[in-house]
């Protein structure tokens, strides 16, 4: 299924994304990690050909503009973000998929509007990073510090693309080819070659972050039914047996778990979307 690139005027700003063609067929509007954006999706879009998928580039990610100046890139933004897109497709109800960071916001949409969400596929998370309550002040003061020192610092600059291929690779142990779908969405031409174009702010360190108990109320929270899918070995910052332990408060959640790096989508799509035709079919 060939996604296509679109824009879509949301609470006066503008939403960029891949989309594929089909007006019939499952709603899922589809959110990407940290620093990822909507070409995520683009291996995974090839083997499930009858959905009517939409992929976001989230705020101050890929294609999509960034936050107004002031403003903060947080949980509670995010998930009011969601519910706009699907506001602005005239998507009433709708499955959500979603990968890292934005399978936790997914997940935490699904606890805050169940009424709109009827299906969850959650992707390598489940519920929001969770923040030691020891940690709260050492936590804010260096989001404090790094946001004030922000403006001094300047974009690197890639003579070509070469060189962000290169540290995506390394940094997510992705292929080639996966990599260069992430970062060829994810730069812009700049004078001497080009830079990421995502905002600077998501580099941030997060303000602030719920304790355990926090999610484990909103997991609990979760109505519709739920499909995650694990990589193995764990994550180091979402390692075991934390991750396994969340799907148990789950009300009607199952689990699927394959050996595979962090953007398992991306790298074995057909293993994936065969988990996910299986749940939509059920």
């Amino acid at each position: 299924m060939r996604l296509e690139p679109f824009t879509l005027p949301v609470d006066g700003s503008i939403v960029a994304g891949l989309r594929s063609a089909a007006t019939e067929g499952t709603r899922v509007l589809a959110l990407h990690g940290w620093l990822d954006n909507a070409a995520s999706f683009v291996p995974l879009a090839d083997a499930l050909p009858d959905l009517q998928l939409v992929a976001i580039d989230l705020p101050g990610h890929g294609h999509s503009a960034h936050l107004p100046h002031g403003t903060q890139y947080n949980t509670p933004g995010a998930i009011c973000h969601v519910l706009d897109v699907a506001d602005a497709l005239g998507w009433d109800r709708f499955t959500l998929l979603g990968h890292s960071m934005g399978a936790g916001i997914a997940s935490l949409t699904a606890a805050a509007a169940p009424e709109r969400v009827e299906r969850l596929v959650a992707i390598e998370a489940l519920g929001g990073l969770r923040g030691p309550e020891d940690e709260t002040a050492e936590r804010l003061r260096e989001h404090v510090r790094a946001a004030r020192a922000l403006p001094s610092k300047k974009l690197r600059v890639f003579a070509d693309l070469a060189a962000p291929v290169r540290a995506r690779m390394m940094a997510n142990q992705l292929s080639e080819p996966c990599a260069r779908l992430l970062v060829e969405r994810g730069v812009m031409p700049v004078e001497g070659g080009y830079s990421w174009c995502s905002d600077q702010r998501l580099m941030l360190p997060t303000a602030m972050r719920m304790s355990e108990a926090q999610i484990d109320n909103l997991l609990a929270a979760i109505e519709c039914p739920t499909q995650v899918i694990y990589a193995t070995p764990a994550q180091s910052y979402y390692p075991e047996p934390l991750r396994s332990e969340r799907i148990k408060l789950l009300r009607d959640g199952r689990l699927d778990v394959f050996p595979g790096t962090h953007h398992l989508h991306m790298e074995h799509p057909q293993l994936v979307a065969d988990v996910i035709a299986r749940f939509l079919a059920e």
